[in-house]
């Protein structure tokens, strides 16, 4: 299936920046969608949802007709007592694009569906796609090995071709995706469209400090562990996601910290180099 046509509208590099807890606000939302990308962030990374309607508010106004779409992560969880209140905010600000986590709800769906809106839902697995379906969202976003947070264990091409068998809407994957090679790579492999959010760490306008940008730029792909012993490394001063640092596999090929519309112009080059260099490759086969 293509793209959304809100979200293909000045889409200049087809992918998306992912939501990030603590490091996506409108700093780098702003500027993703003014280089052609999707940009993203949590609504929860914002205190209250007074608070998150005030960015829904920054965002809009900063954005102009040539620039790409945006979206907000909604958690769609029991727990997450705001989820109702973000809702009702989101519709009225008819946010382009809804991203849902921990849970596939008809109920939510539809309510973005009201203004237009299109849900694209997190799964990890064919069953959780099933789910999403049944709740009649219009795309998929595969976690697969090797991404950042809650991240699935199914290599991209097996779920790729897996939840493809049966399901006709958007394709989103995210795994170690790095480079615009990667998601030349992912898209070759039926996606489309890449979710990158490692790599966006590392930019300018992230709102993480610069120890964790410093962070991803030090690290490889063998340094992030599956389990960690948290007696062990952790001290009683730690704190999850805060003095905590997390990322993907994709880590061993980054090596600066630049402005997004730099990172995005270099994404789509190597990008357009992917594309060249796979067509001077296969024509070697007559194909």
């Amino acid at each position: 299936m293509a793209i959304p046509a809100s979200l293909s509208r000045n889409l200049r590099f087809p992918a998306i920046a992912a939501p990030m807890f603590l490091v996506s606000g409108p700093e780098i939302v702003i500027a993703t969608c003014k280089a052609g990308m999707i940009g993203t962030f949590p609504a929860l990374n914002q205190r209250s949802t007074e608070a998150y309607s005030e960015w829904l508010d920054e965002i809009k106004a900063a954005l102009g007709p040539e620039d790409a779409a945006y979206g907000v992560n909604l958690i769609v969880h029991g727990t997450n007592t705001r989820l109702m209140a973000d809702i009702k905010v989101t519709v009225e600000h008819k946010v382009p694009l809804v991203i849902t986590s921990l849970g596939a709800v008809k109920d939510v769906v539809d309510a973005v569906h009201s203004y237009g809106g299109v849900v694209f839902h997190d799964i990890i697995n064919a069953r959780h796609a099933q789910k999403a379906m049944e709740a009649g969202v219009d795309g998929l976003i595969l976690v697969s090995a090797g991404a950042g947070g809650h991240a699935g264990n199914q290599h991209p091409f097996a779920l790729i071709n897996e939840i493809r068998s049966f399901f006709k809407g958007t394709l989103i994957t995210s795994g170690a995706l790095s480079t615009g090679q990667d998601v030349a790579a992912a898209l070759m492999a039926g996606a489309d469209l890449g979710y990158m959010g490692t790599r966006f760490i590392a930019t300018a306008e992230a709102r993480a400090d610069d120890g964790y940008k410093q962070m991803i730029i030090d690290t490889t792909a063998k340094d992030p562990k599956h389990k960690i012993d948290m007696a062990e490394e952790l001290d009683p001063e730690a704190r999850a996601w805060k003095t905590i640092w997390s990322a993907g596999q994709g880590v061993g090929s980054i090596h600066d910290v630049l402005p997004v519309a730099d990172l995005v112009a270099r994404l789509r080059s190597e990008f357009a180099a992917a594309n060249a260099g796979f067509a001077t490759k296969t024509a070697v086969y007559g194909l």
